[in-house]
């Protein structure tokens, strides 16, 4: 059996308890050791086979996945983060699809929820955002024409962009052209690592920021008006709101 399981954002300790569970009884671990915390890998049982991913090809992770699994050994597949979000499984499990093997997904904590508790902010707060947009700039990887950081800028709501920061002046001057220049940015780096670092300001003065403090990856781009301190209070406590659970006032 094939297990990817979502590291977390960094801290060892934000990995889920069935995550950790497995990745202890596994036989195999292979990890994204660009990413993910070698901290993780401390508690693997003796005699476990590690392998970072970060020097192999897809065909060469297939590989061990596959003569791992006929041997009758348990695959731990640790990821960064959660995999769903920029983890490349999806090209892993077709091909475990057509070799028969069985898997199995366990999620994990995003960076960008690492990133929101690092600030101490709600991504949507009333009157202000209820939608929160997951993306990244063109770079060496394409993205879809409807799907230019200009277009989804346009919709002024909460932006978390991964994968970015490198090109934080492009990506600022781009985004100053739907939002208004003074909508505040921030940027974490390494969210939840010992090493996290805040940098805050807006979309005119963020680039020189970033890039004061010698950014230039692992770090998300969060944008929009939830950074402020400017938002209506939810319905869900109003003491004049009715719903299921409660009467309202009278």
């Amino acid at each position: 059996m094939v297990y990817f399981i979502g590291a977390g954002p960094g801290d060892p300790d934000l990995i889920t308890v069935k995550g950790k569970k497995i990745l202890n009884e596994a036989d195999v671990i292979i990890y994204a050791g660009s990413l993910v915390n070698p901290a993780l890998l401390l508690n693997k049982k003796d005699g476990a086979e590690v392998f970072n991913s970060a020097q192999m090809t897809l065909e060469e992770v297939l590989e061990v996945m596959t003569a791992s699994v006929k041997k009758r050994k348990m695959v731990a597949r640790l990821h960064t983060g959660d995999p769903s979000i920029y983890g490349a499984i999806r090209e892993q499990m077709d091909g475990l699809d057509k070799k028969g093997i069985s898997y199995e997904v366990i999620p994990g904590v995003s960076s960008f929820f690492a990133a929101a508790a690092a600030l101490k902010k709600e991504f949507t707060l009333p009157g202000v955002s209820q939608t929160v947009i997951l993306t990244r700039m063109e770079g060496r990887t394409p993205v879809p024409h409807k799907e230019d950081i200009e277009a989804l800028a346009s919709h002024n709501a909460t932006m978390v962009i991964f994968l970015s920061v490198q090109e934080i002046e492009m990506l600022s001057e781009k985004l100053a052209r739907k939002y208004p220049v003074d909508t505040p940015v921030a940027v974490v780096y390494k969210a939840s690592w010992p090493e996290q670092k805040i940098i805050r300001g807006n979309l005119n003065n963020i680039a020189d920021r970033v890039r004061g403090e010698g950014i230039r990856k692992t770090a998300l781009v969060i944008v929009g008006n939830f950074l402020g301190d400017e938002y209506e209070l939810s319905r869900l406590y109003d003491k004049n709101f009715s719903h299921e659970y409660r009467s309202g006032a009278k």
